[in-house]
């Protein structure tokens, strides 16, 4: 009878546990007929995420279909809205409404993480964000309907709610692109605002000073040690009582795994994240594996944790379509180990900065940080071709190279 793998999720993450167990059952010489993978997914497709504060983030989506055909991997359209591991089996809701049971022998949990919105009133209404393509998209055509409404300071503000790393990348990406929509020569004003005593605070100290002069250079303002309090279509007023102007607010300000993992067993971080075991199997639910941005994994032996981040999940997904596969066929399943941490955070059109490690030690900055940003969201981040061999080794390296 066959064994079924399914995967909740088509991110980062579920694309590469695919590809996992697909190269395992491949080199253990099992036929597809006898262990089937399925990837659960409205679509079969990658959106690019860590690119959706670039323009035309419609763009930002690579098509799933000739790689699941090469490597012999399902596709379900559909989105999971129950889980039962006692029982194994999933709830699928299709496009049309139609309910579907699918069992599962082992099930990898791949779904992802949202945007956190705070109850801040005004936000849901005139509030904006882009960590999911639909309100990317949204975004970018509310910025191109700016230039049919009259100048005003309203019209010409951008506040950025949060100074992050996805907070920064919107902003230094906001003065140049409004000029475009506006004219070279339009009066822009960009504000991020974040209640952190500084910018990008979860990078330290070393990133600081590059990131606060790029800042300066690109004449964008900040607002810290304040949060904002509310929106109206006149604008944000922030803790401290002042008001902006502006009808364009971007929230950037934290994420939240699944609401899915609240459905299995075992302890949750404040993110909503599975703390998992070694192999990231759920504890309490031994056919249950949670990767990507639904599990807290531990990186290495010094207290660190992935992050929610594109370089974490597709390691994480490798290992944990490995792992599922293998103890589906009775063989040991591996540590998820990744001692490697680097990060390259975009500032606009011709900067960035490279660092490396925990601490964020800058390696390399401007325009050759720049290559390497362009290189990672262009290439490197994208799906393998649909090629057996490309593919295998695709997966294979990100499970084993370090950068």
């Amino acid at each position: 009878m066959s064994k079924n793998i399914a995967i909740i999720g088509s991110g980062f993450a579920g694309m590469m546990a695919a590809l996992g167990a697909s190269r395992l059952r491949h080199e253990a010489g099992v036929s597809p007929e006898e262990m089937t993978i399925t990837v659960i997914s409205p679509k079969p497709e990658l959106v690019i995420r860590p690119r959706l504060y670039e323009r035309d983030p419609q763009q930002m989506v690579a098509s799933l279909v000739d790689l699941f055909a090469a490597t012999d991997i399902l596709h379900h359209a559909g989105s999971v809205e129950a889980i039962d591991a006692a029982a194994s089996t999933i709830g699928i809701v299709g496009a049309d409404g139609s309910a579907t049971t699918l069992p599962f022998d082992r099930l990898v949990l791949a779904a992802g993480s949202d945007g956190f919105a705070p109850p801040i009133p005004g936000l849901a209404e005139f509030g904006f964000a882009g960590t999911q393509l639909d309100e990317a998209v949204a975004l970018d055509r509310h910025l191109h309907k700016l230039a049919t409404k009259p100048a005003s300071a309203a019209r010409n503000t951008v506040v950025v709610g949060g100074a992050g790393f996805t907070g920064l990348e919107f902003a230094t990406e906001m003065p140049a692109r409004l000029r475009e929509i506006l004219g070279k020569d339009a009066d822009v004003r960009v504000i991020i605002v974040d209640r952190s005593a500084h910018v990008a605070p979860a990078m330290g100290d070393d990133p600081l000073p590059f990131i606060e002069e790029r800042l300066r250079t690109l004449g964008i303002e900040t607002r810290m040690n304040v949060g904002i309090s509310s929106l109206d279509e006149r604008g944000v007023t922030l803790a401290d009582g002042q008001h902006i102007e502006t009808i364009t607010v971007i929230w950037s300000a934290g994420m939240r795994a699944s609401p899915l993992t609240v459905q299995l067993p075992g302890e949750r971080d404040n993110l909503g994240r599975i703390v998992v075991e070694p192999d990231l199997r759920v504890p309490g639910a031994p056919n249950v594996f949670a990767t990507g941005d639904t599990a807290k994994a531990r990186t290495d032996a010094h207290g660190n944790f992935a992050a929610m981040s594109c370089q974490h999940a597709r390691r994480l997904g490798a290992f944990a379509g490995h792992n599922a596969a293998a103890d589906l066929l009775g063989l040991e399943t591996l540590p998820y180990d990744q001692p490697a941490y680097v990060t390259c955070l975009d500032l606009g059109p011709d900067s960035a900065i490279f660092t490396r490690g925990w601490d964020s030690r800058v390696e390399v900055s401007g325009e050759q940080a720049k290559a390497i940003k362009r290189e990672i969201n262009e290439i490197w981040i994208y799906p393998p071709a649909a090629d057996r061999t490309a593919a295998y080794e695709n997966v294979l390296a990100a499970r084993t190279i370090d950068f």
